[in-house]
């Protein structure tokens, strides 16, 4: 008896990667995790082979897998499996207490949680504070890949599972926001969310097959996927997966494994930059780098491009994908401090946060965001979904300013922005100007409540090892490119800060945190 075919997979569907990669260069090597080569032929036909296990074991399109890993080849195989099956993966944080980890299983709910040797106590930590039992296997060879878990073991449904295609509008990767306004949302993105998204990347980095890409945000953020490797994936670049950033260790992966090209926060570049090897080490083969998460200090600018290194540098949020705006490396010094302007295939409007009214030209308003690469929505959380979207409009809730040549320059987080004295203030714009005195390492910057101007900032300073810094002198130090009323009324000197998962300072936990600090105060006060 006949059956009927199966419809085709959409034509976005990021399973069809792998496939005609396979074909048209086998033998080109896809992964290099820790000196352990993935050809494209190996990586496509484990993904085949463990999306056809998790089919036949009763998984249904839809159907959410959870991962508890450091960046790795297993866990490049398991989303592409997932790809091909219809599944999605939710990639969650290493770094997590198990509290918060138990927080993010209740929201995600997944069938399965594929846990790496490595952080199975942490696992097993978060498991014990749940209500029900959550399923756990193994990553990799001696563990999912061997032999997946029946859906009926699992308790579900037995009958078998209708055979469905991947189609475009279906979720493929479910990724928590970095939480840096308190608690983290689950972000779904869809197989067309994430083909756009590269497809916009690629009229602006030009990847290939000969490049090699140093992979090191983690691959619990968008950026461990849609910066970079997804596209080098794409393409038939080879990707070098590194599990945590080490400066010393970076450095000498960009001189061994001749690397092309890479992707960081400023952070990162300022660590490459202050270690010992830094002008030491052959950068020769490394033609671009990528800089998200914040602009890059002019000064660490000019570091870079004296060792010939082109920056990109762009703004994004998960929920858009996560790329938004790209700043050339032609434009890197003419517009420095600028975020850039849209990718391909991505719409923008500046809008009043007080009056809803778009503002044509240049103007200072809310970013919003629009596009294939924009989410539907939060996972089961109409609420926090209705908050940001507006129609196809994403509200990214960042001020910015545009200018007559559409460049964007982004100020704060609208909410991060305090009224001193009745005068707006935005904490980033503080915050860059302490970064460029020579003694500062890293600054952050909160309004916080004042009798006399309402409220006032109060900067966390951490300083270089071997330099020094009194408040008077950082006050001093503002004051020269500062109105009086953005210079910091507070400074606290602390030994470091609280990062999210990719480096960039959480102000809500700062917030939180504050009177745990360790601390040295002083006091800067200015003339009512």
């Amino acid at each position: 008896m006949e059956t009927a075919a199966m419809p085709p997979a959409g034509l976005h569907t990021l399973g069809r990667w792998t496939t005609d990669r396979a074909l048209t260069s086998p033998e080109r090597i896809a992964i290099d995790d820790r000196g352990v080569l993935v050809t494209y032929r190996e990586l496509d036909e484990r993904a085949e082979a463990l999306a056809a296990a998790l089919r036949a074991a009763g998984y249904a399109p839809g159907s959410l897998l959870a991962t508890l890993s450091g960046n790795s080849a297993e866990q490049v195989i398991a989303f592409f499996a997932c790809a091909k099956a219809g599944l999605v993966l939710a990639p969650l944080s290493w770094r997590l207490t198990p509290a918060e980890l138990a927080d993010q299983l209740v929201t995600a709910d997944p069938l399965l949680w594929i846990v790496e040797d490595e952080f199975m106590a942490l696992a097993d930590s978060a498991r014990a504070l749940l209500a029900a039992e959550m399923p756990v296997v193994r990553m990799g060879h001696g563990g999912l890949e061997l032999e997946v878990p029946t859906a009926a073991g699992l308790g579900l449904d037995a009958a078998p599972v209708m055979a469905r295609a991947p189609q475009d509008e279906d979720p493929l990767l479910m990724l928590f926001t970095s939480g840096t306004e308190g608690t983290a949302k689950a972000v779904q993105l869809s197989h067309a969310n994430c083909f756009w998204n590269n497809l916009a990347l690629s009229r602006t980095l030009d990847l290939t097959s000969q490049d090699t890409v140093l992979a090191v945000l983690p691959q619990y953020h968008s950026g461990g996927w849609n910066i970079q490797p997804l596209l080098a994936w794409w393409t038939g670049a080879t990707v070098v997966l590194e599990r945590t950033f080490d400066a010393g260790r970076v450095l000498q992966l960009l001189a061994h494994r001749k690397v092309t090209t890479m992707m960081g926060v400023p952070t990162h570049y300022l660590a490459l930059a202050s270690h010992s090897s830094f002008a030491s080490t052959d950068l020769g083969t490394l033609r671009v780098a990528v800089v998200g998460g914040a602009p890059m200090p002019p000064s660490l600018l000019r570091t870079w491009h004296a060792r010939g290194v082109k920056l990109v540098q762009g703004y994004g949020l998960t929920e858009a994908g996560p790329n938004v705006l790209c700043l050339s490396a032609e434009d890197a010094v003419a517009k420095s401090g600028y975020a850039g302007r849209p990718y391909p295939h991505v719409e923008i409007r500046v809008v009043d946060p007080a009056t809803g009214a778009i503002l044509p030209g240049a103007g200072t308003g809310e970013l919003q965001v629009a596009g294939p690469s924009v989410f539907s929505g939060y996972f089961r959380d109409p609420h926090a979904t209705a908050a940001v979207l507006s129609g196809d409009w994403l509200r990214t809730g960042d001020l910015v300013q545009r200018d007559e040549q559409g460049y964007i320059k982004v100020i704060d987080r609208i909410k991060d922005v305090y009224i001193s004295g009745g005068e707006n203030v935005a904490p980033a714009e503080v915050e860059q100007v302490l970064a460029n005195h020579p003694a500062v390492a890293e600054a952050a910057v909160l309004g916080i409540p004042d009798s006399t101007w309402g409220e006032t900032g109060a900067a966390f300073i951490v300083l270089r090892p071997g330099t020094h810094a009194d408040a008077q002198q950082l006050a001093e130090h503002c004051a020269a490119s500062l109105a009086a009323f953005k210079v910091p009324a507070r400074f606290t000197f602390v030994d470091q800060l609280p990062h999210t998962g990719i480096e960039k300072v959480s102000r809500s936990r700062l917030r939180s945190r504050l009177p745990r600090l360790p601390e040295h105060e002083s006091q800067n006060r200015r003339t009512p």
